[in-house]
């Protein structure tokens, strides 16, 4: 039986620090161009779709080829907009893309999709990193995560996990290998029904951290460890990241 791979890239235009960076100019294109230019070198996805609820996306992505999945205005989190797209376009394996993973390698993902498929049994996995200094262990806009002996997800947290208590002199990172989560999510399409389904916990609103709601409904989240330093636009300052990149 053949296992479609489907890979969403959830886009919207009100993003607080940096508005419509999604098509954003970068290079005579737009910016969420070159993550879906990323994505589409896979082996292992079969179909690559923008969600969104802007008509303005829609439009600044026409002249390229790229398919675009309208989805209603109010969702909670980027998995919710996947989950509509997912529904209406259909897949076994749905990935949830977040629009600011530039330098995303297609290696990296096929190498969890071929996981997937040989373990059926995991319905929810995710990416990490090894944290390299301290300014951005301490920086909320990376999540932190920890794990257990199995490498499955316990916590994440905009706040470096795990607290060291008998702190010595020098870096955290030196003495704790701290995990960066990088934002893709996937998911078996059943168990991203049940997401979808489940209402938000406390915790998920106090962290905005969409993940945890699997977390606190009692499922494990396979993490995949890699190298790959992923670069993430959160500010229009943080543009020239990208000169390294493409």
């Amino acid at each position: 039986m053949s296992i479609k791979v489907l890979a969403v890239v959830p886009a919207r235009m009100e993003s607080s620090r940096f508005p419509g960076k999604v098509i954003h100019p970068y290079r005579g294109r737009p910016l969420i161009w070159y993550l879906l230019n990323d994505i589409k070198r896979s082996r292992r996805i079969h179909q690559v779709v923008v969600a969104t609820d802007s008509r303005e996306v829609k439009a600044a992505l026409a002249d390229y080829d790229v398919e675009v999945v309208m989805t209603k205005r109010h969702h909670r989190t980027g998995s919710d907009r996947a989950n509509e797209a997912a529904r209406k376009v259909g897949g076994d394996i749905i990935i949830n893309i977040q629009a600011d993973n530039f330098g995303l390698k297609a290696a990296l993902l096929d190498r969890v999709i071929n996981s997937l498929k040989v373990r059926p049994k995991t319905e929810y996995a995710t990416l990490g990193r090894r944290i390299t200094d301290d300014a951005e262990l301490f920086d909320p806009n990376v999540v932190k995560l920890i794990t257990d002996k199995k490498d499955r997800a316990l916590w994440f947290s905009r706040y470096p996990l795990p607290y060291l208590q008998n702190l010595k002199k020098g870096g955290h990172v030196d003495q704790w290998p701290f995990i960066a989560h990088i934002g893709v999510y996937f998911f078996r399409r059943e168990a991203l029904k049940k997401f979808g389904a489940w209402p938000s916990s406390p915790l998920e609103k106090a962290e905005s951290l969409e993940q945890t709601r699997i977390l606190m409904h009692e499922k494990k989240i396979q993490l995949f460890r890699t190298q790959s330093q992923v670069v993430s636009v959160d500010t229009k300052e943080d543009l020239k990241k990208l000169d390294s990149i493409y």
